[in-house]
Formats: structure tokens, C-alpha cells, sequence
């Protein structure tokens, strides 16, 4: 397995989440500081909107807005920003979801797909759930296929595969994306070791995925590229924090940006956490989402 070294290019954050390159930057939810932000190549950033709940899950619409999931408990919601600031709701998928509505995957046409704890986090043992997936027409429906905290997803570079990380099920997940949107033939792409919980994901051209080992501390904390055989062949280290979320960026796709955020699950569920993003040069691209 061959290790890649890191830098640290932003800092003083809270717990960072959902990264997305777009239109040439950076962009990221801040759990606790309630911030979607965007980021410069050198690590500068903006607050693009700051909500009254936590936001969660990024993705983007064809007419410019911004789709963000809330984390919140009793708001198991989807909101929309417009290129004007104003935010409005977009979808509730309270009666799918079994736990907060948590990452959230948009196509370039426009359908959402958005994964949810399913069960409540440090109190209460794993359980599974679905995906919700909202139409670009506004319909909202279970996706056939439990996963035990479906988390991060990644679209296939001809969209033709939506790969999603099932972060206690312990391995990367597959679905066959029909013409309308629908998802179907759910099925284990790469089971991994018991150690490892795929947090947020990135697809390279080489047909790997890069996952976050998320929830852990030390030296098995990092980010890894598993190919569907379930061999894992890449590593970036990150013993100082937990390693939560991943996306290829640059104008070639040609960085791993890793946002990583140390805390612990206790300090987690107290709202405590120091966020920083990374980069990694991997030698490799990635399949733009």
C-alpha cells in the first residue's frame, strides 16, 4: 500500500463535512459553526450562508442554487439557497428517514439522493435505513436497499453507478442509476475490514474510491482508496483527527482535498470539534460529481 503525505492548507473551523468542488472552489458544510462555506485554492474562505440549524449534505442545481440537509434531530429537511441568499424549504423526508437526515448526493440532472443516521449515534446500537431520493420535481421516495448509516455517495463517471459508503456496515455499497433517476440492484462493491467506517467518498478515473475511515482516532485514522476487488492500495494518514470526508479538486481534479476534525464521539455530541482541510497529491483524477 503506498502512503501520501499532507498538508494543511485551512484551519479554526468547526466540524467540517460534505466536501464538493464546484465552479472552481471548494465548498463545505461547518456542522457547528452553522456555516456553508467556500473555499480559494490557498485556503481562504468565505461564508457563502450562515442557517439557524446545522447544515449537512451539499449539492447544486442547474439554475445556481445550493440544496443543504439539515442536521437536526426534528428536522429531517432538504433547503434550498438562492442565488439571491433567500432559503426556503425544497423537501421533508421525515417519513423515510429513521435518524437526521446527514449527506446528500445531487446529480447533474438535478436528483437528489440523501442518507440518514438510522439510529441515534453514541446512544443506541447501529441500525439500518434507507436512502431518500428527491426528484427534481419535487417527489420524495425510499430507495429499496437497508444500510446500516448510509453516508457519502459518488456517481460513476458515466452516471450509470451511484457508489455510497455504508459507515457501520463496513463497506462501499452500489447502485444501478436508471434513466428516471431511480436506483436499483443494491449491492456490496468492496466489503472492508471490521476496522474501517466509510465516511464521505471520492471516485478517481481509475475507478477507486477514496473514502474517510471516519469515527477513529489514531494510527488506523486516514483516508484510503479501495478498488472493488476490496484490495485497498493508497493511504493519507491522519492520526491526529478523525479523517470524515473527501473530494478531488484543482483545475485538472488532480487534489484530494480531506477535510479532517478532531474530536472524539463525546465531544462530537457536545458540539466541540477543531476542523482543517488537507490536500494530498495522489497521482491520480478524479471523475467530477
Amino acid at each position: 500500500m503506498k502512503n501520501h503525505s499532507l498538508q494543511t492548507i485551512s484551519s479554526g473551523h468547526g466540524y467540517l463535512e460534505a466536501p464538493r468542488w464546484h465552479d472552481g472552489r471548494l465548498w463545505a458544510s461547518d456542522f457547528f459553526g452553522k456555516h456553508v462555506l467556500h473555499f480559494e485554492e490557498d485556503g481562504s474562505h468565505t461564508a457563502f450562508a450562515t442557517l439557524e440549524e446545522s447544515p449537512s449534505g451539499l449539492g447544486f442545481l442547474q439554475d445556481g442554487s445550493v440544496l443543504v440537509v439539515l442536521l437536526d434531530p426534528t428536522k429531517k429537511k432538504v433547503v434550498r439557497i438562492a442565488s439571491d441568499g433567500s432559503v426556503s424549504e425544497y423537501a421533508d423526508i421525515a417519513h423515510i428517514a429513521r435518524g437526521m437526515a446527514n449527506d446528500m448526493l445531487v446529480s447533474p440532472s438535478g436528483h437528489a439522493y440523501i442518507g440518514n443516521f438510522g439510529f441515534d449515534l453514541g446512544a443506541e446500537d447501529p441500525k439500518a435505513t434507507t436512502l431518500a431520493h428527491v426528484t427534481p420535481e419535487g417527489n420524495v421516495s425510499r430507495v429499496e436497499g437497508d444500510a446500516i448509516f448510509p453516508n457519502g455517495a459518488a456517481l460513476s463517471a458515466d452516471g450509470r453507478t451511484l457508489l455510497l459508503a455504508e459507515t457501520f456496515g463496513h463497506r462501499i455499497d452500489a447502485f444501478d442509476v436508471n434513466a428516471d433517476g431511480s436506483l436499483t440492484n443494491f449491492r456490496v462493491w468492496a466489503q472492508l475490514d471490521e476496522s474501517m467506517h466509510p465516511d464521505g467518498i471520492a471516485l478517481d478515473t481509475e475507478g477507486g474510491v477514496w473514502f474517510g475511515n471516519g469515527l477513529t482516532n489514531g494510527p488506523e485514522s486516514g483516508f484510503y482508496r479501495v478498488e472493488e476487488s476490496g484490495e485497498i492500495t493508497d493511504s493519507v494518514l491522519v492520526p491526529d483527527a478523525w479523517a470524515v470526508a473527501c473530494t478531488f479538486g484543482g483545475s485538472d481534479l488532480d487534489v484530494l482535498y480531506m477535510f479532517c476534525n478532531a474530536t472524539t464521539l463525546e465531544q462530537f455530541g457536545e458540539g466541540k470539534s477543531q476542523g482543517t482541510v488537507r490536500t494530498a497529491q495522489v497521482n491520480r483524477r478524479g471523475v467530477a460529481q
